[in-house]
Protein backbone atom coordinates (compact mmCIF):
# COMPACT_ATOMS: atom_id res chain seq x y z
CA UNK A 1 0.00 0.00 0.00
CA UNK A 2 1.10 3.55 -0.90
CA UNK A 3 1.17 5.93 2.12
CA UNK A 4 0.14 9.47 1.89
CA UNK A 5 0.30 11.36 5.24
CA UNK A 6 -1.42 14.78 6.70
CA UNK A 7 0.89 16.78 8.32
CA UNK A 8 0.96 20.02 9.97
CA UNK A 9 4.49 20.30 10.92
CA UNK A 10 8.12 19.55 9.48
CA UNK A 11 8.75 17.33 12.11
CA UNK A 12 6.01 15.40 10.73
CA UNK A 13 7.70 15.37 7.12
CA UNK A 14 10.63 14.28 8.44
CA UNK A 15 8.68 11.58 10.79
CA UNK A 16 6.95 10.49 7.80
CA UNK A 17 9.67 9.99 5.25
CA UNK A 18 11.23 8.27 8.04
CA UNK A 19 8.00 6.16 8.35
CA UNK A 20 8.05 4.42 4.47
CA UNK A 21 5.48 7.35 3.31
CA UNK A 22 5.80 7.96 -0.57
CA UNK A 23 4.37 11.51 -0.36
CA UNK A 24 2.88 14.02 2.61
CA UNK A 25 0.23 16.29 2.10
CA UNK A 26 1.25 19.69 4.26
CA UNK A 27 -1.78 21.88 5.70
CA UNK A 28 -1.92 24.07 8.57
CA UNK A 29 -5.04 23.89 10.55
CA UNK A 30 -6.30 20.28 10.64
CA UNK A 31 -8.73 21.10 13.28
CA UNK A 32 -10.38 22.42 10.65
CA UNK A 33 -9.47 20.26 7.79
CA UNK A 34 -6.46 21.62 6.70
CA UNK A 35 -5.73 25.19 5.60
CA UNK A 36 -2.76 26.30 3.32
CA UNK A 37 0.66 26.24 5.49
CA UNK A 38 3.08 28.96 5.11
CA UNK A 39 5.30 29.73 2.77
CA UNK A 40 8.37 28.73 5.57
CA UNK A 41 6.85 25.59 6.26
CA UNK A 42 6.79 24.71 3.16
CA UNK A 43 10.37 25.58 2.22
CA UNK A 44 11.58 23.90 5.03
CA UNK A 45 9.72 20.64 4.46
CA UNK A 46 11.52 20.84 0.99
CA UNK A 47 14.53 21.36 2.67
CA UNK A 48 14.25 17.97 5.06
CA UNK A 49 12.69 15.60 2.61
CA UNK A 50 13.51 13.84 -0.73
CA UNK A 51 9.39 11.88 -0.55
CA UNK A 52 6.69 14.04 -2.07
CA UNK A 53 5.31 16.97 -1.29
CA UNK A 54 1.90 18.17 -1.90
CA UNK A 55 0.26 21.26 -0.39
CA UNK A 56 -3.25 21.94 0.41
CA UNK A 57 -4.90 25.08 -1.38
CA UNK A 58 -7.17 26.16 0.98
CA UNK A 59 -7.87 29.52 2.10
CA UNK A 60 -10.35 28.82 5.05
CA UNK A 61 -12.18 26.35 6.85
CA UNK A 62 -15.82 25.72 6.29
CA UNK A 63 -17.32 25.00 2.72
CA UNK A 64 -15.55 24.93 -0.72
CA UNK A 65 -18.63 27.87 -2.34
CA UNK A 66 -15.07 30.94 -2.61
CA UNK A 67 -15.32 34.68 -3.65
CA UNK A 68 -13.30 35.80 -5.89
CA UNK A 69 -10.69 37.65 -3.83
CA UNK A 70 -10.39 33.55 -2.25
CA UNK A 71 -9.24 32.51 -5.67
CA UNK A 72 -6.91 35.28 -6.09
CA UNK A 73 -4.80 33.73 -2.89
CA UNK A 74 -5.52 30.72 -4.03
CA UNK A 75 -3.93 31.22 -7.25
CA UNK A 76 -0.75 32.89 -5.45
CA UNK A 77 -0.83 30.00 -2.84
CA UNK A 78 -0.41 27.80 -5.84
CA UNK A 79 2.15 29.49 -7.64
CA UNK A 80 4.24 29.99 -4.49
CA UNK A 81 4.18 26.47 -3.56
CA UNK A 82 5.18 25.88 -6.84
CA UNK A 83 8.50 28.45 -6.80
CA UNK A 84 9.38 26.73 -3.18
CA UNK A 85 9.30 23.21 -5.00
CA UNK A 86 6.59 21.34 -4.10
CA UNK A 87 5.78 18.35 -5.61
CA UNK A 88 2.23 18.83 -6.27
CA UNK A 89 -0.99 21.30 -4.71
CA UNK A 90 -4.50 19.61 -3.70
CA UNK A 91 -7.23 21.72 -4.25
CA UNK A 92 -11.50 21.64 -4.72
CA UNK A 93 -13.86 24.02 -5.64
CA UNK A 94 -17.90 23.48 -5.81
CA UNK A 95 -20.78 25.53 -6.69
CA UNK A 96 -23.24 26.86 -4.85
CA UNK A 97 -25.32 23.57 -6.15
CA UNK A 98 -22.98 21.10 -5.08
CA UNK A 99 -21.22 20.23 -8.28
CA UNK A 100 -17.39 20.69 -9.28
CA UNK A 101 -16.43 23.94 -10.51
CA UNK A 102 -14.74 23.18 -13.20
CA UNK A 103 -14.12 26.76 -14.50
CA UNK A 104 -12.05 27.85 -11.65
CA UNK A 105 -10.55 24.51 -10.75
CA UNK A 106 -9.37 24.29 -14.47
CA UNK A 107 -7.70 28.20 -13.45
CA UNK A 108 -6.11 26.40 -10.64
CA UNK A 109 -4.65 23.50 -12.53
CA UNK A 110 -3.18 25.35 -15.48
CA UNK A 111 -1.17 27.45 -12.54
CA UNK A 112 0.00 24.39 -10.98
CA UNK A 113 1.22 22.34 -13.66
CA UNK A 114 3.37 21.05 -14.47
CA UNK A 115 3.00 19.95 -11.01
CA UNK A 116 0.91 17.24 -9.53
CA UNK A 117 -3.17 17.98 -8.69
CA UNK A 118 -5.42 16.30 -6.27
CA UNK A 119 -8.91 16.94 -5.70
CA UNK A 120 -9.39 17.06 -1.77
CA UNK A 121 -12.49 16.22 0.19
CA UNK A 122 -14.56 18.80 -0.99
CA UNK A 123 -15.53 15.69 -3.76
CA UNK A 124 -17.30 14.76 -0.56
CA UNK A 125 -19.48 17.49 -0.53
CA UNK A 126 -20.46 17.19 -4.40
CA UNK A 127 -24.67 16.52 -4.52
CA UNK A 128 -23.65 13.38 -7.56
CA UNK A 129 -19.83 11.58 -6.78
CA UNK A 130 -20.56 9.82 -10.07
CA UNK A 131 -20.70 13.24 -12.06
CA UNK A 132 -18.09 14.76 -9.95
CA UNK A 133 -15.67 11.65 -10.51
CA UNK A 134 -16.05 12.16 -14.30
CA UNK A 135 -15.69 15.92 -14.24
CA UNK A 136 -12.57 15.61 -12.48
CA UNK A 137 -11.32 12.86 -14.86
CA UNK A 138 -11.82 15.79 -17.79
CA UNK A 139 -9.92 18.56 -15.84
CA UNK A 140 -7.40 16.18 -15.58
CA UNK A 141 -6.40 15.92 -12.19
CA UNK A 142 -4.36 13.14 -10.88
CA UNK A 143 -5.95 12.03 -7.79
CA UNK A 144 -9.26 12.44 -5.84
CA UNK A 145 -9.38 12.05 -2.00
CA UNK A 146 -12.36 11.16 -0.40
CA UNK A 147 -14.02 9.28 2.42
CA UNK A 148 -16.84 7.87 0.63
CA UNK A 149 -18.86 11.31 1.36
CA UNK A 150 -18.75 9.58 4.53
CA UNK A 151 -17.44 10.28 8.02
CA UNK A 152 -14.86 8.09 7.57
CA UNK A 153 -13.49 5.87 4.96
CA UNK A 154 -14.52 2.75 6.48
CA UNK A 155 -17.96 3.98 6.38
CA UNK A 156 -17.84 5.02 2.95
CA UNK A 157 -15.44 1.88 1.57
CA UNK A 158 -18.77 0.81 -0.58
CA UNK A 159 -18.30 3.80 -2.48
CA UNK A 160 -15.00 3.78 -2.65
CA UNK A 161 -14.84 0.42 -4.40
CA UNK A 162 -17.47 1.62 -6.76
CA UNK A 163 -15.34 4.81 -7.75
CA UNK A 164 -12.23 2.78 -8.30
CA UNK A 165 -13.78 0.72 -10.53
CA UNK A 166 -15.37 3.24 -12.34
CA UNK A 167 -12.61 5.24 -12.55
CA UNK A 168 -10.49 1.90 -14.25
CA UNK A 169 -7.50 3.41 -13.99
CA UNK A 170 -8.31 7.06 -15.57
CA UNK A 171 -7.45 8.31 -11.91
CA UNK A 172 -6.39 7.50 -8.55
CA UNK A 173 -9.13 6.80 -6.00
CA UNK A 174 -7.55 7.34 -2.61
CA UNK A 175 -9.39 7.00 0.22
CA UNK A 176 -8.86 8.98 3.41
CA UNK A 177 -10.02 9.87 7.12
CA UNK A 178 -10.38 7.41 9.70
CA UNK A 179 -7.27 5.13 8.17
CA UNK A 180 -5.36 3.28 10.99
CA UNK A 181 -2.87 -0.02 11.24
CA UNK A 182 -6.20 -1.44 12.03
CA UNK A 183 -8.72 -0.57 9.91
CA UNK A 184 -6.38 -0.21 6.84
CA UNK A 185 -6.77 -4.10 5.12
CA UNK A 186 -10.43 -2.78 4.34
CA UNK A 187 -9.43 -0.74 1.65
CA UNK A 188 -6.87 -2.84 0.66
CA UNK A 189 -10.41 -5.22 -0.41
CA UNK A 190 -11.59 -2.02 -2.00
CA UNK A 191 -8.84 -2.51 -4.48
CA UNK A 192 -7.23 1.01 -3.76
CA UNK A 193 -3.53 1.36 -4.12
CA UNK A 194 -3.24 4.60 -2.28
CA UNK A 195 -4.21 5.43 1.10
CA UNK A 196 -4.39 8.89 2.99
CA UNK A 197 -3.32 9.08 6.68
CA UNK A 198 -2.55 10.89 9.61
CA UNK A 199 -1.76 8.52 12.13
CA UNK A 200 -0.17 11.00 14.86
CA UNK A 201 1.40 10.59 18.41
CA UNK A 202 1.21 12.87 21.33
CA UNK A 203 4.26 14.79 22.43
CA UNK A 204 4.05 16.51 25.51
CA UNK A 205 4.92 20.01 25.94
CA UNK A 206 8.28 21.02 27.44
CA UNK A 207 6.94 24.04 29.41
CA UNK A 208 7.34 23.72 33.01
CA UNK A 209 5.31 26.80 34.50
CA UNK A 210 2.08 26.22 32.77
CA UNK A 211 -0.94 28.41 33.23
CA UNK A 212 -4.23 26.33 33.77
CA UNK A 213 -6.41 28.56 33.29
CA UNK A 214 -6.33 30.30 30.02
CA UNK A 215 -6.65 28.65 26.32
CA UNK A 216 -5.41 29.66 23.30
CA UNK A 217 -8.17 27.78 21.12
CA UNK A 218 -11.23 29.86 22.39
CA UNK A 219 -14.15 27.97 23.62
CA UNK A 220 -13.22 24.65 22.16
CA UNK A 221 -10.44 24.17 24.92
CA UNK A 222 -7.71 22.62 22.57
CA UNK A 223 -4.92 20.97 24.76
CA UNK A 224 -2.30 24.20 25.09
CA UNK A 225 0.61 21.36 26.38
CA UNK A 226 0.57 18.98 23.98
CA UNK A 227 1.18 18.66 20.09
CA UNK A 228 0.36 15.90 17.71
CA UNK A 229 2.89 14.79 15.45
CA UNK A 230 3.32 11.81 12.64
CA UNK A 231 4.52 8.77 13.90
CA UNK A 232 7.05 6.91 12.18
CA UNK A 233 6.29 3.48 13.82
CA UNK A 234 2.26 3.66 13.00
CA UNK A 235 3.15 4.46 9.05
CA UNK A 236 5.40 2.04 8.71
CA UNK A 237 3.22 -0.67 10.01
CA UNK A 238 0.80 0.39 7.03
CA UNK A 239 2.63 0.32 4.25
CA UNK A 240 3.29 -3.44 4.55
Amino acid sequence: MKIEVCIDSVQSAINSEKGGAIRVELCDNLFEGGTTPSAGTIALARQQISIGLQVIIRPRGGDFLYSDLEMEIMKKDIQTAKDLGADGVVIGILTAEGKVDKVRCAELIKIARPMNVTFHRAFDMTVDPFEALEDIIELGCDRILTSGQEKSAIEGKALIAELHKKADGRIIIMPGAGIDEYNIDQMKACGVEECHISARKVEHSAMQYRNPTVFMGGTLRMPEYEILVADSERINKMTK
